[in-house]
């Protein structure tokens, strides 16, 4: 689809001074930045303190000096990225810095994502990173934070997109599966490794059969299971026959697919869990058999109930349909702007790396 034309902003931080004073948040070359407090939010750059919305790769990148994240994140982003300085806080906790206040809040994108409210002198920011108002049954549902300037995703900025509710999805796959076991075919279901994977795992139905998993996805299942209860699975290993695969369903990153490591479950048929699953023709790109539209992401009424619910004035559009998204906010009396970001949204999940290759 092409985009609708939008007046852009030649310089965006010029653009959001309120007379001659500095915005509390900007954008500069390392991310999203606080000058008042020396912190950067979700930063794409190596900084000295940085403040973690959640783990997906683009959102929490490795070099930062001192990263700062909601404690359930805490976990997820040491196993990602290693040895690393990090502290935990709980949401709606308070951390001053040099008279900001930071306070992470429920993001509902996936377990331990956040959205980071900025408070200082009155004025109230808030960073959502990515998220989702759909209750999914795993992460802390999304909460509206009341704000003046509201910097948002708009991954699916788009009318077009339009979820159906999650039980609906995990009916129509587990039923697919279903229909797999009696063809005498394995079920390959790809969803991204942290977040999405975890996401359909907690609602198979094991009474069709066994749950295996590639090795990316169980590592991180192994890392979230104190957390959440979730169903016995079976990690994929040399050592697993195919016979012993035949009829089940496997979770993989969407980047095995094609590789070597399928060929184990020949015959069978994939399947792919994503908000592009939307779009006529996506799952024909992607040489994928059978497509599942579930995001981790707001639909569109998703993102404009949630700009309402915050009260906002300001809006600040980052990763997604930008452009369109921001026109129609301004249509509606909003005074909305983009701004560039390096942050991918669902797009990571299609283009993601195979962490483990057993």
């Amino acid at each position: 689809m092409q985009e609708m034309p939008c007046t852009k902003i030649p310089n965006f931080r010029e653009h959001l001074k309120i007379g001659m004073k500095e915005p509390l948040l900007a954008f500069n070359e390392n991310g999203i930045y606080c000058a008042q407090a020396g912190v950067y939010l979700d930063p794409w750059k190596p900084v000295e303190k940085a403040f973690i919305t959640h783990g997906h790769a683009d959102h929490s990148r490795w070099g930062h000096k001192k990263y700062i994240t909601h404690n359930t994140n805490v976990p997820i982003i040491k196993h990602r990225l290693g040895e690393i300085e990090v502290s935990g806080v709980h949401y709606n906790e308070t951390i001053t810095v040099n008279g900001v206040k930071f306070s992470f809040h429920p993001a509902g994108h996936i377990i331990g994502s956040s959205q980071i409210r900025v408070e200082y002198k009155g004025e109230v920011w808030v960073f959502t990173g990515d998220y989702k108002t759909e209750d999914d049954g795993i992460s802390v549902p999304y909460e509206p934070v009341k704000c003046n300037a509201f910097i948002t995703e708009c991954t699916f900025g788009l009318p077009a997109f339009k979820w159906l509710p999650q039980q609906q999805v995990m009916n129509d796959i587990n039923t697919w599966w279903q229909q797999n076991r009696e063809a005498g075919k394995t079920s390959v279901l790809f969803g991204y490794s942290l977040g999405k994977a975890q996401r359909l795992l907690k609602y198979l139905d094991t009474s069709i059969g066994k749950i295996y998993t590639h090795g990316a996805i169980e590592n991180m299942t192994e890392v979230l299971r104190p957390l959440v209860d979730f169903p016995p699975t079976t990690r994929i290993t040399r050592d697993v026959k195919k016979d012993e695969i035949k009829g089940n369903i496997v979770l993989a990153p969407p980047s095995a697919h094609g590789s070597t490591w399928i060929k184990k479950m020949v015959p069978y048929e994939t399947g792919s869990a994503s908000g592009w699953m939307a779009f006529r023709g996506a799952r024909r790109r992607r040489a994928i058999d059978k497509g599942f539209v579930l995001s981790d992401h707001c639909d569109w009424q998703g993102l404009l109930a949630s700009i309402k619910a915050t009260g906002c004035e300001r809006i600040i559009c980052t990763h997604g349909y930008t452009e369109i998204f921001s026109r129609f906010l301004n249509e509606m009396g909003y005074d909305a702007r983009t701004a560039e970001t390096q942050y991918e949204g669902e797009l990571a999940e299609m283009d993601s790396k195979i962490e483990e290759t057993d």
